[in-house]
């Protein structure tokens, strides 16, 4: 079974936030998908945390090497679809992509952000509940 995760899922795991085990337990056996911009989401969010001040570099680093650890297939998304999905929605597009990747795949999402959950079951995509 494909699951899109976001990067809020990943964030969570890598920073072993309280929600971890729980996340890992609810993807147990699937198979991870996600669009590109997830990669890059992931590299903003830590520029971000080094930018505040929140972690060191060799913090950064040492999570860096969990998240390469993760087994995520990176899959394409076509761009047009998915800023036919911002419009309709009124989302991001870094949103839009990973509605279009579950809708595209067949797959459910899993996420922590609860614009995003709502914006995916518009569209009727299968989600897989994952609140802070």
């Amino acid at each position: 079974m494909d699951v899109t995760v976001d990067t809020s899922v990943i964030i969570a795991v890598i920073a072993n936030e309280p929600e971890r085990g729980r996340l890992i337990r609810m993807t147990e056996g699937a198979d991870l998908i996600a669009p590109h911009s997830v990669h890059w989401e992931i590299g903003n969010a830590f520029s971000a945390m080094l930018k505040r001040g929140r972690i060191e570099m060799e913090q950064a680093a040492r999570a860096i090497e969990v998240y390469r650890q993760i087994s995520i297939r990176f899959v394409d998304v076509e761009l047009r679809k998915t800023l036919d999905i911002a419009d309709e929605l009124g989302i991001f597009a870094y949103d839009a992509y990973l509605v279009r990747c579950a809708v595209k795949y067949g797959a459910a999402l899993i996420s922590l952000d609860r614009g995003l959950v709502e914006a995916a079951r518009q569209m009727g995509v299968d989600v897989m509940e994952a609140r802070r």
